[in-house]
C-alpha cells in the first residue's frame, strides 16, 4: 500500500488541498470553520496520514531536532538530564536525539554524516568545549551543561551550584567536628570535578587536614583505592568527601571491609543523589544536583538560542540531603 497524501485526505474529506494544509498545520483558525478542522483531522487519522516530514523541515530549512551530548549513559544523572530536555522539546515540537560520546569527555565524533543538516543545535552535557568541534564547530547552535561557563564557543550555558553543594557538605562535616578529610576524586579531568576540588579546599578551615585520592568512577575501583588509603591507622580521616555517588558508594564498601563502622567511625558523603544513595545502608549523605531541571534549562536555552533571543540564567540551587552516612567525629 502507498503511503496517503494530502491530496487523499482532501479527497476523502471533500475539501480542497489548501484547506488540508491549513487544518494539519494549525492555521485554520479564523479561515475554516471548527466543524471542517474536526472533520478533517477524522479523515486523516482514519487513512493513517502522516505529514511527509523531510518535506517540511527542507520548506522551513530547520529539522526541529537537538543532539544531547553526554559522556556515558551508564550514569542516571544523564539519563535525568535527557528526560528533562526531551520534556520541553515535546512541548514546542522538538525531537531530543541522545549520543554518549564514545570517548567519554574526550574529543566527540560525529555521531551520523549528515550530522549538520540533520540538527538545529547542540546540546551537551558535562563535556568541554572543545571536545565538540566535530559536532558542527560555527555551523550548530551550542548550549553547554555543567560545563566551564568562560567557554565562548557555546551560545549559552546551563550550571548547577556545584562549588556552593561542596560547601554545604564542608559545613556540615566541620559542624560536626571533623578535622581530617579525604578527598575521594573522580579520576575525570572535567570542568565540574575540578570546581569541587577547588570548592572543597577552599571551605575547609586552616585547621583540618585535606588528603585526595582519585579513582576511575566505578564501585569496584573506588573500593580498592579506599582499602590501600584507610589501612594505615595513624592519621587516618574521619571524614571521606566523595566526588559523585557511585564513589561513596565504593568507599563504604571498602570501611566495611576494614571493620570500620559508618558513620560512628567514618562519615561518608556523596554527590548527585542518585537512586543508589538509598540503596546503600546506611543510607547516603549526598548532594542532590536536580539533573531534570539541568536539562529542561538547557532545552530552553537552546530554543531561546534558536530564535535570537539572548539567554542567560543564574546557577541552579543544589541541596544537601543528611542521611545517616555521616556524623559526629569520633572522639579518640
Amino acid at each position: 500500500m502507498t503511503r496517503p497524501t494530502s491530496r487523499d485526505v482532501a479527497t476523502a474529506a471533500g475539501v480542497s488541498q489548501a484547506t488540508v494544509s491549513l487544518v494539519l498545520g494549525e492555521k485554520w483558525r479564523g479561515r475554516v470553520s471548527e466543524r471542517t478542522a474536526d472533520h478533517v483531522r477524522h479523515t486523516a487519522t482514519q487513512l493513517g496520514y502522516r505529514p511527509n516530514l523531510a518535506a517540511r523541515n527542507l520548506r522551513l530549512g530547520s529539522t526541529r531536532t537537538a543532539l544531547l551530548v553526554v559522556p556515558a549513559l551508564t550514569n542516571e544523572f544523564f539519563a535525568r538530564v535527557y528526560t528533562g530536555a526531551a520534556r520541553i522539546a515535546s512541548d514546542h515540537g522538538f525531537g531530543v536525539v541522545l549520543y554518549p560520546s564514545p570517548d567519554g569527555t574526550g574529543p566527540a565524533r560525529d555521531p551520523f554524516a549528515s550530522a549538520r543538516a540533520a540538527l538545529d543545535g547542540v546540546i551537551a552535557s558535562s563535556m568541554a568545549a572543545d571536545a565538540l568541534h566535530a559536532l558542527g564547530g560555527d555551523t550548530l547552535p551550542l548550549v553547554m551543561l555543567d560545563s566551564d561557563p568562560t567557554a565562548h564557543t557555546a551560545a549559552a550555558h546551563v550550571n548547577l551550584a556545584i562549588a556552593d553543594g561542596m560547601h554545604q557538605v564542608t559545613q556540615h562535616l566541620q559542624n560536626h567536628g571533623h578535622r581530617r578529610f579525604l578527598h575521594l576524586a573522580s579520576a575525570i579531568d572535567s570542568w565540574t570535578f575540578d570546581v569541587r576540588a577547588k570548592a572543597l579546599s577552599a571551605h575547609l578551615s586552616p585547621s583540618t587536614e585535606l588528603r585526595t585520592v582519585r579513582a576511575h568512577l566505578s564501585v569496584d575501583a573506588a573500593r580498592t583505592a579506599m582499602e590501600t588509603a584507610l589501612t594505615p591507622l595513624h592519621g587516618r580521616p574521619t571524614a571521606i568527601v566523595c566526588d559523585d555517588d557511585i564513589l561513596a558508594a565504593g568507599a563504604c564498601k571498602a570501611a566495611r571491609r576494614l571493620g570500620l563502622r559508618i558513620p560512628e567511625d567514618l562519615s561518608v558523603t556523596g554527590f548527585d543523589d542518585l537512586a543508589l544513595a538509598t540503596a546503600v545502608d546506611p543510607e547516603l549523605t549526598t548532594v542532590r544536583l536536580p539533573a531534570e531541571r539541568v536539562g529542561e534549562q538547557g532545552m530552553t536555552a537552546l530554543l531561546a538560542v534558536l530564535e535570537g533571543t539572548p539567554w542567560t540564567a543564574p546557577d541552579i540551587p543544589v541541596e544537601l540531603v543528611v542521611r545517616d552516612s555521616s556524623g559526629p567525629a569520633p572522639s579518640a
